[in-house]
């Protein structure tokens, strides 16, 4: 197939990697230097979404796949199914998982799915309130509770706060405007103890095919300390075991692409589910994304086996081919390297040295993708918060960690930023 990917980070590298390996002829748009080698990148930003259309019927693509959640949110599946073209990725409507937190924990409150005890806040005093009545209800009491901003804030519109104090002063800093219009409205959460896990689920709006686990490391320093960010590492397959998928497919997922359906809502992509598992095994959905993870999806992207480009097709046009997917049994590792000053104020154009030894430092079991890069002549430079994410698979977490951060070694960057951690899996995490 001639496949469209829409995207220029991490995300969409490990896609069109893994759709180029399939064996499709692959578009990206605008694409990234990683990406050159192995698809044609063409200059269309992504929320230009009827440039992104035009160039999908222009092209005579088979398939369109949505990578951020920006477009998404903004209708860019709704344009290109109106014009004919297959897309996976939900419309506006279902992209509303993501867009607003709102909605979503009400979508789950409404049709029974196991989440937090939450309200939803448009002032100071609706926060405060919120705040002393779900911290009483943390155990122990207390402890906190978790303050997010309603709509997009780039993956860091989400305070896990350790008390009160805390968890007010974020609440009026994103009611001030520090999200902008995103954190207008918020959700005032109760905070859930337990160990955090990745799922993304492909479904047609009918069927689920559930993808390899991911476990995200959150937090800019090692042993989960300093601000969050949109994710330093990722390692995958996780300690999740058989019976707590069961569980999460069970309660979790099929609830929800039923609850979907009763509303509407013809949902046609990723359901990106994180999660918070209890001691006692028990699930929790913290929140959906509408899309696929970053940098989750590197890793599981090193280790699926099987044709993509056809099961993702199948999605997106109601005929999901469940089983078709199947995964390297072998671990992978993915380190990010972000820019000095990531996640407040990233610094760009710093040049990027080493990326050729890097790439061929270890054959296929090590590939560097680009997150946030762009070319300045001859050099390549960095060009977001998160520059490379590092994907190393090894026989085990120890091995793939090893050759991940040995990559990593030789990658040069002034002032670059890396987690040492990443795959030494806490036993706990509380969020």
């Amino acid at each position: 197939m001639k496949i469209l990917v829409v995207g220029s980070g991490g995300r969409e590298h490990a896609l069109v990697w893994r759709l180029a390996k399939g064996g499709h002829e692959v578009l990206a748009a605008p694409g990234n230097p990683g990406m050159e080698a192995i698809a044609r990148c063409v200059p269309v930003k992504v929320m230009d979404l009827d440039g992104q259309v035009k160039l999908a019927v222009e092209e005579g693509v088979d398939l369109v796949v949505v990578g951020p959640e920006a477009p998404l949110c903004a209708g860019i599946a709704d344009k290109l199914r109106a014009a004919g073209v297959p897309t996976f990725g939900p419309g506006v409507d279902g992209a509303r998982l993501e867009g607003s937190k709102a909605f979503s924990k009400q979508l789950f409150a409404r049709h029974g799915i196991r989440t937090a005890a939450f309200r939803v806040c448009k002032t100071v005093a609706e926060a405060d309130a919120a705040i002393e009545e779900l911290a009483a209800r943390a155990v122990p009491a207390g402890t906190g509770v978790v303050v997010k901003a309603d709509g997009l804030a780039a993956g860091k519109g989400v305070v896990v706060a350790d008390d009160a104090a805390e968890a007010r002063a974020a609440a009026r800093a994103m009611l001030d405007g520090r999200f902008g219009e995103a954190g207008a409205t918020l959700v005032i959460e109760q905070r859930i103890s337990g160990r955090e896990v990745s799922l993304m689920a492909l479904t047609d709006g009918e069927r689920v095919e559930v993808l390899a686990a991911a476990e995200d490391h959150k937090t800019l320093l090692d042993g989960d300390r300093g601000p969050n960010t949109g994710g330093m590492g990722t390692v995958s397959p996780t300690w999740v075991d058989d019976a707590i998928l069961a569980r999460v497919r069970a309660e979790v997922l099929t609830p929800t692409v039923a609850g979907l359906a009763a509303e509407g809502i013809d949902y046609r992509g990723v359901l990106y589910a994180g999660l918070m598992i209890d001691g006692d095994g028990m699930p929790w959905l913290l929140e959906y994304n509408c899309r696929f993870g970053d940098p989750e999806t590197q890793p599981v992207m090193a280790r699926l086996e099987g044709d993509l480009g056809a099961v993702l097709l199948g999605a997106a046009t109601g005929k999901l081919e469940v089983g078709a997917l199947s995964w390297d049994p072998r671990a992978a590792v993915c380190v990010v390297v972000a820019a000095a000053g990531y996640p407040e104020a990233p610094r760009s154009g710093d040049v990027i040295g080493g990326l050729e030894a890097a790439a061929g430092a270890d054959g296929e079991d090590v590939v560097v993708f680009h997150a946030g890069t762009a070319r300045k002549g001859e050099a390549i430079v960095s060009a977001g918060g998160r520059v490379l994410g590092v994907t190393a698979l090894g026989e085990d977490v120890e091995a793939a960690r090893a050759r991940a951060y040995a990559t990593v070694g030789r990658i040069e960057l002034e002032g670059m930023q890396v987690r040492g951690d990443i795959g030494m899996r806490p036993s706990t995490r509380a969020r």
